[in-house]
């Protein structure tokens, strides 16, 4: 008589049990600075998010970083209560949307904002700042510029610029450098400053001269408060003139100076828009 299976072999072999999960290894790098420096948890992740730490010889700014025995050296000069919120300043390259978040990157939209990269900060920046992994993120735009144009853009984490430039915006006055084809006749520089009288009351007032002529193009200074996109190219249409490029030099007290196109600077803490 055969014997019965018991009831292990009839169910086939027991599975595997699964493999214990790997402990993480080592502790917080937030945890071992304030340890050394004996500060508490917050107060070392703005220590590191400063740019105060290394961990063996290499400047690490994310508090949530395990260590283990890597070396970890504290700067001395190390400050929690020196965070602050930056302004950035990016000399925008024509074709880059000056207004466009980063999650909106694609083949015919390019943010601005992607440019401020480490590489891309001027060297003669005269400003004391480190360049720091937190400066370059949870940025506002807010002031317009024609992505065909170039010039002065604004990047900021400041609550206090960007109520300034958005309930200002009115009054901050934005100065450009259009450049049009050919010469510019005086009735047509009588055009581009007295619209006609249909549009005069929807337009804002402009300041525009001339700066430099040829036969070839003729470079005008054009002035208006507030940031008005389309304006310049609707006048210069209205006109009869061809915009081939236009710049923007200033918003309010604030100039593009020196910077080099594709690169950007911090605001200084004297200057005010």
């Amino acid at each position: 008589m055969r014997a019965r299976p018991s009831p292990n072999q009839r169910m086939g072999p027991r599975p595997a049990a699964p493999a214990p999960t790997p402990q993480r290894e080592g502790e917080r790098l937030a945890k071992r600075v304030a340890a050394l420096v004996n500060c508490s948890r917050r107060e070392a992740e703005q220590i590191i998010e400063g740019g105060w730490v290394q961990v063996n010889g290499q400047v690490v700014e994310e508090p949530m970083v395990r260590v283990l025995d890597q070396t970890v050296l504290v700067d001395p000069l190390a400050n929690p209560m020196a965070l602050s919120e930056v302004t950035l300043l990016l000399h925008k390259p024509p074709g880059w949307e000056a207004m466009a978040p980063l999650g909106t990157a694609n083949k015919r939209t390019k943010p601005a904002q992607a440019l401020l990269q480490p590489a891309a900060h001027w060297v003669q920046d005269e400003s004391a700042e480190r360049v720091l992994k937190r400066h370059l993120a949870k940025l506002s735009a807010s002031v317009p510029l024609e992505t065909a144009a170039s010039g002065l853009v604004v990047f900021t984490q400041d609550w206090r610029v960007l109520r300034k430039l958005t309930e200002d915006a009115a009054v901050i006055e934005h100065e450009y450098v259009v450049e049009v084809q050919g010469e510019v006749s005086a009735e047509q520089l009588h055009r581009l400053n007295a619209p006609v009288a249909s549009a005069r009351a929807a337009l804002p007032a402009v300041k525009i001269s001339v700066n430099s002529t040829s036969k070839a193009s003729t470079r005008l200074r054009y002035a208006v408060k507030g940031a008005h996109p389309g304006l310049a190219a609707y006048l210069c249409e209205c006109a009869g003139l061809q915009i081939l490029s236009m710049k923007r030099l200033r918003i309010g007290r604030v100039t593009l100076a020196h910077l080099p196109e594709g690169q950007w600077r911090y605001l200084l803490p004297h200057e005010r828009f």
